[in-house]
């Protein structure tokens, strides 16, 4: 065996023991590591493999049996789980193990959207539950309201109160604590904690000089903290298959540790001395970034490479990284069931194993030295995580390969610029700007690539989830990668693949068949959120109602639609799920001006629009009943709200009677678009006998139980489409609505099931297109 490989079966074999006790029990635990350990004894006495690897197997498998099955044990018989069964109240002192991290949640009607609360794991040192003191230690997680939580360090002790939830499957932690209120007690962070939040708060606010979503980026790129990042980067990002660059993980340490050693060495240090700093540069680096999982699996992987510099052994890339699974899991069995460890294992093992051979292959091949690198690396780090990857999402991304090719050019620069802006930036504000800004073009590069990526039709494909979507997807790579590696099948395939992309990439791609020509009004797929785009006779050029509750989901809709210019873009009333979107359109596209109601709450919300409207420069008008606006090929009536009330902030009701109702005349007939009216404001359009026929209703309130019959007889439309979220937890649409409307001879469309839904205008009245989700 070559000796590279002497510490992997019990890397694995550890790994194993922390899966059989965190998915089953802790006897799983024990039993997979008894058989371990019997397999590497026949090993040496039968001379299977090298002595070495059999007794590193015998070794580490009794060990992980023993500490981790009694740790699984432990966690089990934990008198706080039956307390968190039958959903007790309790007070706990507890010292925080990670950093809070916020809990991001979509707006819905009055209530913004963003983070309201955190997740943030702790060890507990005292728990009163039912009259009783435990001083039994374990590890809990809190889900803490973010005012008050937010900003405390790992290292500090506090009291909370709050009822407790039973823990997830295949975790340690023995209960989850819903937290009421701040905490008390609160005791004071450790000095090198302290310190390092002043270095990145410095850096947050030293990204201040970039645009917001550079500003968001640089310090999740640098640091892995998220909490600037736009959802929408987020979203793009992931994708894209670049979701990784904004956590950190061992390709940060080696940038930094990388640029270190560059350096010393160009003042010509030795080996020793050049290890030496690498060190200080990964200690620094730990205490920055904080104690994440991430965190610590690449310091442990960083030192072990470190350590092997330090004896001269600078190839023993893969026993570091066997040694560096078996430190971990040992440490924190929890990593052995985290689909994170798994993927940085897995990727690092491919650039140790396969990226090296690739790039040597492209090389004979005549491909330039380092190109051949920035070829094979990408490639084999996705190919290699890609069952994973499809494991956790259900989807396979079909650019994550090329975008990453294009971003790795970038990433070391903007990593050194951040991490000396963060060192810098408590002593001199203005050197750490100036190192933000030569960052800058670095993070708009990445949010570029990002968002083109992601942009891309058919960008990621869904395939089947869960462990057999994972092992169906490696057996395909593994017969692909035979068929290529035998010269007989090698062109039959090459030319199978080509025919696919010959066939597949016109078809979806160079004439995707959407937009579908000629289309009037489109419900698009936002989530549970409204837009609706409307088609004037210019091409390009559409009047889009409302934004839906996210950036993501309403840009793409305008991007497939080929919509560059819109003259109004119409809000139907200030609820979240409705302005959601607003930032991103006005950033994205030529907004002649911004429509609103006479309902200006709640304010908030007001506030909002009226700030980035300001910020985009776009005139800021009112709409009310009565008004009628003609552009090319389009007419809006302004039927309602009709003489109402200004409603409280609080009233989520009265709001949504206060909604703009528009009729549009298009080519495909009149589309009566409602925006979120209930009982009051439908009786108020019947009671001031206001005409409503339409041929297309926009059903109202995303088909909620408070649709008035009358109403929707009134209307008698022939097309009926509900905007609405997948698995909404509001019981969108209802039922007996969706019934009222099939039974007077609507078709009724769900954008959930549907997806964007285009009308159309036909012979013998409108017709739709659905494009599928």
């Amino acid at each position: 065996m070559n000796p590279r490989y002497r510490l992997v079966p019990a890397a694995l074999a550890v790994w194993a023991v922390a899966l059989g006790g965190l998915l089953w029990n802790w006897p799983i635990a024990v039993l997979t590591g008894v058989i371990a350990c019997l397999v590497g004894a026949l090993a040496i006495h039968n001379d299977w493999c090298a002595r070495s690897c059999a007794l590193a197997l015998v070794v580490a498998a009794p060990i992980a049996a023993l500490s981790i099955g009694f740790r699984v044990h432990q966690s089990a018989v934990h008198p706080v789980r039956s307390a968190a069964t039958n959903s007790e109240a309790v007070v706990l002192r507890a010292e925080l193990s990670t950093r809070p991290r916020g809990m991001r949640t979509e707006g819905f009607a009055a209530k913004p959207g963003g983070v309201d609360a955190v997740v943030v794991h702790a060890d507990v040192h005292r728990l009163l539950v039912a009259g009783r003191t435990h001083e039994q230690g374990g590890q809990v997680v809190l889900v803490a309201p973010a005012t008050g939580w937010r900003d405390l360090l790992p290292g500090q002790q506090i009291t909370a109160r709050g009822v407790l939830a039973p823990a997830r499957r295949g975790e340690l932690t023995v209960a989850v604590l819903r937290v009421r209120g701040p905490p008390q007690d609160v005791g004071p962070a450790p000095v090198w904690q302290r310190a390092a939040e002043t270095l990145r708060s410095g850096l947050r606010e030293a990204s201040t000089t970039l645009d917001p979503e550079p500003a968001g980026l640089l310090p999740a790129l640098v640091v892995g903290d998220t909490s600037e990042l736009s959802p929408r980067v987020v979203e793009e990002f992931r994708t894209a298959g670049l979701a990784h660059v904004l956590a950190v993980s061992g390709a940060n340490l080696a940038i930094l540790c990388g640029a270190v050693l560059l350096l010393l060495r160009a003042f010509r240090v030795g080996p020793r001395g050049c290890a030496v700093g690498a060190a200080l540069a990964l200690v620094g680096f730990v205490i920055l970034a904080g104690p994440e999982p991430s965190v610590l699996r690449a310091a442990v992987m960083g030192a072990v490479a470190l350590l092997a510099l330090v004896l001269g052994r600078e190839r023993s890339a893969l026993p570091a990284l066997a040694t560096s699974v078996i430190v971990l899991v040992l440490y924190d069995p929890e990593l052995g069931a985290d689909p994170g460890f798994a993927l940085s294992v897995v990727a690092t093992a491919a650039l140790v194993l396969l990226a090296p051979r690739w790039a040597a292959s492209l090389r004979e091949r005549g491909v330039p030295i380092g190109l051949a690198e920035v070829l094979a690396v990408p490639v084999a780090a996705s190919l290699a995580t890609a069952p994973l990857v499809v494991g956790i999402s259900g989807r396979i991304s079909l650019v994550a390969v090329v975008a990453n090719m294009v971003v790795a050019p970038v990433v070391a620069p903007a990593t050194v610029l951040g991490v000396l802006a963060a060192v810098v930036a408590p002593l001199h504000g203005g050197a750490a700007r100036l190192l933000v800004e030569l960052a800058g073009p670095e993070a708009r590069w990445l949010i570029t690539v990002g968002r083109r990526a992601s942009e891309v039709p058919h960008a990621s494909v869904r395939w089947p989830g869960g462990w057999w979507g994972g092992v169906l997807l490696a057996v395909v790579l593994l017969v692909v990668h035979g068929l290529f590696k035998a010269r007989r099948t090698r062109a039959l395939l090459a030319a199978a693949l080509l025919g696919g992309v010959l066939v597949l990439v016109p078809t979806s791609v160079v004439t995707p068949g959407w937009p579908p020509v000629g289309w009037s009004a489109v419900a698009c797929d936002v989530g549970q959120g409204d837009a609706v785009v409307l088609a004037t006779a210019e091409p390009g050029r559409a009047v889009l109602v409302d934004t839906g509750p996210d950036p993501g989901p309403v840009t793409s809709c305008l991007r497939r639609l080929g919509v560059r210019r819109i003259p109004l873009l119409v809000l139907s009333h200030l609820h979240a799920d409705h302005i959601g979107g607003l930032t991103a359109v006005l950033a994205d596209r030529s907004v002649g001006a911004v429509a609103v109601g006479p309902s200006h709450e709640p304010n908030w919300a007001w506030e909002e629009v009226r700030r980035q409207t300001r910020a985009a420069d776009v005139e800021l008008v009112a709409l009310t009943a009565g008004q009628r606006l003609e552009l090319p090929g389009l007419v809006l009536e302004v039927l309602g709200p009709r003489g109402r009330a200004v409603p409280d902030e609080d009233d989520n009701t009265a709001i949504n009677d206060s909604s703009l109702v528009l009729r549009a005349h298009t080519e495909a007939g009149r589309v009566l678009l409602t925006g979120d009216i209930e009982l009051e404001g439908q009786a108020d359009l019947l009671g001031g006998h206001v005409d409503v026929t339409a041929e297309v209703l926009k059903v109202p309130h995303h088909g909620s139980r408070f649709s008035v019959p009358e109403f929707l007889a009134q209307v008698k439309p022939r097309i009926a489409l509900v905007s609405v979220g997948e698995g909404n937890r509001y019981g969108h649409p209802n039922g007996a609505v969706l019934d009222a409307l099939t039974g007077r001879g609507a078709l009724v469309l769900r954008t959930d099931r549907d997806g964007d839904t285009a009308v159309l205008g036909g012979e013998t009245g409108p017709r739709v297109v659905r494009r599928k989700k």
